[in-house]
């Protein structure tokens, strides 16, 4: 009896110091500010508008309807984290990593994601109107129906992303690589791609545009522009 208590006491042990990073130091019920971590909590319909929660650990945590307007966020860890109808309007999320975070239907419009990671992010539905994109990794991010008029793309990574049905009216797309996304139904009226990256043409057809729509040298615009595919969120 002695042995099998050594035993599962030694296992346990164990399994503390195997733990995922940041899951077992996680304190819940810790108040928000600078550095907080929540790593795999449950923190859904909060009001954390204004709140600085820079540089916080949230990976794996649920912040579904949470609203975090104006929030500073940078370099937070949202990996694989819910923020499904999240509030992030206006927030700060420069540097941040969302990578395979659940985003359907989250307000980010007029938000700051310099140089964020979105990497395999859901984002379907998501309202990004405005948003400061510059160099933000959308790769193999899923974006359908996404709201992306007048948002800032320059420099951003949109490889093997899927774009269908979203609204990129107005968008400045300056130096974006769009290798492999996938547009279709895109609305793309107005939209400066000029200077995008490793777009061909093919990846144009069944999307619409407009005469204000800028293309690289050697694309051109389908026949069936000028047409619109823009449809209002439901």
């Amino acid at each position: 009896m002695g042995m099998f208590k050594s035993r599962t006491g030694w296992m346990f042990l164990l399994a503390l110091t195997v733990a995922p990073c940041g899951v077992a130091s996680a304190n819940c019920s810790q108040s928000p500010g600078p550095g907080i971590d929540w790593s795999g909590c449950n923190k859904p319909k909060l009001i954390l508008a204004g709140e600085d929660l820079s540089n916080g650990k949230f990976q794996r945590t649920d912040l579904s309807l949470t609203d975090l307007s104006k929030s500073n966020l940078s370099s937070a860890d949202f990996t694989e984290a819910t923020l499904r109808r999240t509030r992030l309007r206006g927030a700060n999320l420069q540097n941040a990593n969302l990578s395979k975070a659940m985003l359907d239907r989250v307000d980010l419009q007029g938000a700051d994601l310099t140089g964020a990671n979105m990497v395999k992010a859901e984002l379907h539905r998501g309202n990004l109107t405005g948003a400061k994109l510059t160099g933000t990794n959308f790769e193999k991010a899923e974006l359908g129906r996404a709201l992306l008029a007048n948002s800032d793309l320059t420099d951003a990574k949109l490889n093997r992303a899927y774009l269908a049905r979203i609204d990129l009216r107005g968008a400045n797309l300056a130096n974006a690589d769009l290798e492999g996304a996938e547009f279709y139904l895109a609305d793309l009226g107005g939209a400066d791609l000029s200077s995008a990256l490793n777009l061909v043409q093919d990846q144009l057809r069944e999307t619409c545009g407009d005469a204000d729509t800028k293309l690289p040298a050697g694309i051109t615009a389908p026949d069936t522009w000028p047409c619109v595919n823009h449809e209002p969120d439901e």
